[in-house]
């Protein structure tokens, strides 16, 4: 299954997957040495979208599910990654504990567990599930639609250190992203590695600054490869401490609309793109019950304040202040039979251990499809082999799209590497 591209084979995307190409050398080179100096997240997805003329993250998570969904020929990539990834970090490790996010569980989340489960004990580790969940009381086996169980226990809390009964991991994987808050009997754990650490979960992370140090690595990888580092990344602004419920809430939302389309506007004068620009309103951090909402025009952020002042009535408790990012809208010029489509990378350690399409038949070019109703495509590849294809015309080869993919996705995974770097709270500070 080879996804149709749209993209006219003259494209500017092609102009850049052409440089990404001739620069392969230096691009890795460039990576080798960043890697030198910065930690890489433990595991990432990062969501792109290809406009045909750009190509962007628009979302990078770093407590990842939707393991289950690569392909049978990229697990040993994972495996490899995890190997490299547990040796840094605790290589006399033998058991490690993956704690989920608190149920109830969808049964492609559990696909996920067990896919994790496979990846971690083929990469030499003793692997069980551990929940914080206040409602799993005993150990709970689960039985898998492909004929697989995951069982699911609860953690004990010691002293010091986190475990199961009769089971004291080195290292404990994190796939929970703490959008409740971080719990107690997760703090203060000094004698176990916590990956990813508690500062990447939502209480502190924040978008915007994951985009901000997205920009900075994004333009200097733009400088070495000759091209404007808009072609990309998504410009963005953001509103701190938003009150849908009153009527100046949305001021701030209004302006910063209006500042990131006009950027935009400016950009597609300057390229001769001649689609209409737009803009995604997103929670700045974690998830809102707004939800993710495109805007194009003022009657499209009319609508948006109707349906804010909608979610404010019949309240029992107020709406919460929250913070929103305005991200410039990446349309996604793909197809997975004739269904809107846009690329998903996953990462372990500095590697691209493989990815899929996310797939929406019910939605459009410009609008969010990590919906209800979206499904996932694995990318299967005509050759036996991900590595990219040099002298293949630009845009005809699914290898070469899939690398200029994975240099976009370890850009994300990089600029994460720098936000954490910024928000750890036991970093070392340097007068």
């Amino acid at each position: 299954m080879v996804p149709h591209l749209i993209t006219a084979l003259t494209g500017p995307i092609n102009e850049l997957e052409q440089r990404v190409l001739d620069s392969m050398p230096a691009i890795e080179r460039w990576f080798r040495l960043e890697w030198m100096e910065h930690t890489p997240p433990f595991y990432s997805s990062v969501d792109i979208r290809n406009a045909g003329f750009k190509l962007s993250p628009v979302s990078t998570r770093l407590f990842p599910s939707a393991w289950n969904n690569l392909t049978p020929e990229m697990v040993p990539l994972a495996v490899q990654a995890a190997m490299a990834a547990i040796e840094k970090i605790c290589p006399e490790a033998r058991n490690l504990l993956v704690i989920p996010s608190n149920g109830p569980h969808s049964p492609s989340y559990l696909d996920n567990l067990a896919q994790l489960r496979r990846i971690f004990n083929m990469a030499g580790l003793n692997v069980r599930l551990g929940s914080i969940d206040p409602a799993l009381k005993k150990s709970t086996t689960i039985e898998l639609q492909n004929g697989e169980s995951v069982t699911l226990e609860p953690v004990i809390r010691g002293r010091r250190r986190l475990g199961l009964k009769d089971f004291d991991p080195c290292t404990i994987l994190l796939n929970n992203d703490l959008s409740a808050g971080v719990p107690g009997i997760l703090e203060e754990i000094y004698e176990q590695y916590l990956l990813p650490p508690l500062h990447a979960g939502w209480p502190t992370r924040r978008k915007s600054k994951h985009f901000k140090a997205y920009e900075e690595v994004a333009k200097r990888l733009g400088k070495l490869l000759g091209v404007d580092p808009w072609l990309i990344n998504p410009l963005f602004d953001k509103c701190d401490e938003v009150e849908l419920d009153k009527d100046s809430g949305l001021d701030c939302l209004r302006s910063q609309v209006d500042v990131v389309l006009t950027r935009v506007r400016r950009k597609y004068k300057e390229y001769g793109i001649k689609e209409k620009p737009f803009v995604v309103v997103k929670a700045d951090h974690g998830t809102h019950e707004l939800g993710v909402v495109t805007v194009r025009d003022a009657r499209d952020m009319q609508a948006l304040a109707d349906r804010a002042q909608a979610l404010a009535k019949n309240r029992q408790t107020p709406l919460a202040p929250h913070g929103f990012m305005v991200q410039e809208g990446v349309m996604t010029q793909e197809r997975v039979h004739d269904a809107v489509a846009e690329p998903v990378i996953f990462t372990m350690d500095r590697y691209v251990v493989g990815g899929f399409y996310r797939v929406h038949a019910g939605r459009g070019v410009d609008e969010a499809l990590n919906a209800p109703g979206s499904d996932y495509v694995p990318l299967a590849f005509e050759h036996s082999t991900q590595l990219p294809q040099p002298g293949i015309k630009p845009g005809a080869s699914l290898p070469n799209r899939f690398y200029m993919y994975g240099v976009v996705g370890r850009l994300a995974m990089l600029a994460a590497s720098y936000e954490l770097e910024a928000t750890d709270p036991e970093a070392e500070v340097y007068d």
